[in-house]
């Protein structure tokens, strides 16, 4: 079985280089699990007629690729109607238990199941406390999944946590993360932004260079705006303390950081940058 996924910007392609379900991500609008594949609509018509629904009703649908599509309206109509009119089962448009996606890849056409997205990222847009210096929710979403592809067993730590924008996004994935700021003033506005939609962690008071135990990853939004501007040596300290509690950093800087990090003794690992009009912000992951 393999996989296809649809892509938006920068942020999406290094979002992309692991399978992540598409309800994660704010760029990915669905997944196609590819099952059958040929190289013609035809071929793919023959293969369907031995698909075994054990009594699911489906629907079929014409997935169309990133970029300019030369299939019309009317022609991806047809094909659907052309796929679904052989595969044994009964066909339901509105509600069916099995959506089936046919798209042309390459000059090769493939099928397989369809699974859509769901925006469950802007519901986040309407929190209680916000910043404007803030990362977005779309970007925050991307960045956890970005940590923490899988959930599974993985520990994070978000220490400079500020809103708790990036917070709220990773517990809605299930991603087990606690958080932490050095700002005292701004904590009990991200427990109630946690709270408002329905998530628990542990939220502390603490600077990032007195955090302890022992992290899978860590997500580190670096402090830039007028009230935390801090020096590179300040930068270095942090980054070397991150090194002595996660295997692992995400780093979201709008500063040239590279030696910095080369000297806290991390690699980095892949990067992005992006853009809002004319303010940037680069994404930074970085392994031991």
């Amino acid at each position: 079985m393999r996989s296809f996924f649809g892509f938006d910007t920068e942020l999406s392609t290094l979002e992309s280089s692991v399978k992540i379900e598409p309800s994660r991500s704010p760029f990915i609008r669905g997944r196609m699990d590819v099952i059958l594949e040929g190289e013609q609509i035809e071929d793919l018509i023959e293969q369907v007629k031995k698909i075994e629904l054990a009594g699911s009703t489906f629907k079929v649908m014409y997935v169309k690729v990133a970029g300019p599509d030369k299939v019309d309206f009317k022609e991806r109509r047809r094909f659907e109607r052309e796929v679904g009119l052989h595969i044994p089962g009964e066909p339901e448009l509105v509600n069916p238990d099995v959506l089936f996606g046919i798209m042309n890849v390459n000059e090769r056409w493939v099928f397989g199941e369809y699974h859509s997205s769901e925006a469950v990222w802007l519901n986040h847009q309407q929190k209680p406390h916000s910043y404007s210096t803030s990362l977005s929710t779309r970007v925050a979403r991307a960045v956890a999944n970005i940590a923490v592809p899988d959930p599974a067993g993985v520990k994070a730590i978000d220490p400079c946590c500020g809103i708790g924008t990036v917070v709220v996004e990773a517990l809605s994935m299930g991603i087990d993360i606690v958080a932490s700021d050095v700002n005292p003033l701004i904590l009990p506005g991200t427990r109630e932004n946690i709270a408002h939609f329905g998530y628990e962690t542990k939220v502390t008071f603490k600077d990032i260079r007195k955090v302890t135990g022992s992290y899978d990853v860590a997500i580190i939004d670096m402090p830039y705006n007028l009230c935390s501007v801090i020096t590179p040596e300040e930068q270095l300290e942090m980054l070397q303390s991150t090194y002595n509690f996660a295997d692992k950093v995400v780093i979201v800087t709008i500063e040239p950081i590279d030696s910095i990090i080369g000297n806290a003794g991390f690699e980095i690992a892949d990067r992005c940058v992006v853009r809002k009009g004319n303010f940037e912000r680069e994404i930074i992951v970085c392994k031991k």
